[in-house]
């Protein structure tokens, strides 16, 4: 039989952006629920960090989760089985109160765990491992250690797995406590990545400019074979247009509206066609724009994967490797992921 996992969904985030919300929209209803009815799936697995403040909720984000989200998993008849995660959980010492068991309560289809827990799908032994705090680390790992299910989800903090692009984890867990499952899934990073046993399955969609290009969506599985299938959300938000002196006349802006897009200058000899350029990008009705001149690209290899390394926390990451200090720079490269994830949430 099969199931549906999705993890991360982030429902308020950006500060209930209603740009990002219609963009997470348009994948639940063009991806997510078509899907589910097409494979006939009525079981999903939540494994964490569905709500994105675990400091409160916004009324109209709440509104918006049971209008597009809950109420039509209920009206399918969908049960839901939902694992508290970091940003759900209120305290960080504690599962004990948390967004998903205070917010679902009305919808019998939703159970929620804040603690390890084996549950039993279409005769599958799966633990259910919630987000691991400093009150129940120890019986966490003592359950997960004694388990005798072949299959593990959770919402883990593993070392050695990349959390986005370009930055691997080195403060988590190490993974080899997971050894005894033939599969283990998780949540947490938003960036998928697996070393053959352990599946950081990615959230769903982009929300940051570090998200750009990565696959994203949620996964079928299979009870009885074990094995996943991804299911990728087509659409993207953020948007990078390389700049070569690009004719404006005959450049397809279309897809652009309602997106971010950082428009990248390589080559730019005529000011003037170039302002007409930026001037019709405009009119195409993109929501943000962030120019990027005065970089040398003779002699790059990949053009991209330089301009990538632009963003905010690879030149954050990049400084603190390279700073000449005596401290663990995994402590303060996750501290600092932390802050700037603190800090997008107020934009």
């Amino acid at each position: 039989m099969k199931i549906a996992i999705i993890t991360d969904q982030h429902f308020g985030a950006r500060k209930n952006s209603k740009l990002f919300h219609d963009y997470f929209l348009k994948f639940y209803n063009d991806i997510f629920f078509p899907t589910l009815e097409k494979e006939g799936i009525t079981t999903i697995i939540d494994m964490g960090d569905t709500f994105d403040s675990r400091k409160g909720i916004d009324f109209s984000a709440l509104t918006w989760a049971k209008n597009n989200y809950y109420d039509r998993l209920k009206n399918m008849g969908c049960k839901v089985h939902t694992i508290v995660g970091n940003h759900t959980a209120y305290y960080k010492n504690t599962n004990e109160v948390n967004a998903v068991d205070l917010l679902l309560r009305e919808y019998e289809n939703v159970i929620v765990y804040s603690e390890v827990t084996s549950i039993e799908i279409y005769g599958l032994s799966i633990l259910l491992v919630p987000w691991i705090n400093s009150e129940n680390e120890k019986k966490s790992i003592t359950l997960i250690s004694s388990s005798n299910s072949p299959v593990c989800m959770g919402h883990l903090e593993l070392n050695g797995f990349q959390v986005t692009h370009g930055h691997v984890m080195e403060h988590g867990m190490d993974a080899k406590i997971y050894n005894r499952f033939e599969k283990v899934y998780s949540g947490h990073y938003h960036k998928r990545s697996n070393n053959g046993k352990i599946f950081y399955l990615g959230n769903p969609y982009e929300m940051f400019w570090n998200d750009c290009k990565d696959e994203r969506g949620f996964h079928i599985f299979d009870t009885e074979t074990l094995e996943h299938t991804p299911v990728n959300n087509p659409y993207s938000i953020f948007y990078k247009i390389f700049y070569n002196d690009t004719p404006y006349q005959t450049f397809d802006m279309r897809e652009y509206k309602d997106k971010i897009v950082k428009l990248i200058v390589q080559e730019k000899t005529d000011q003037i066609q170039f302002e007409k350029f930026v001037d019709k990008l405009y009119t195409s009705g993109i929501n943000d724009l962030k120019i990027v001149e005065n970089f040398d690209f003779n002699g790059w290899k990949n053009v991209d994967d330089e301009v990538e390394s632009e963003d905010t926390m690879s030149i954050l990451n990049r400084y603190i490797e390279e700073a000449e200090v005596n401290l663990d720079k995994s402590i303060v490269q996750k501290m600092m992921q932390e802050i700037y994830q603190e800090a997008c949430e107020l934009i």
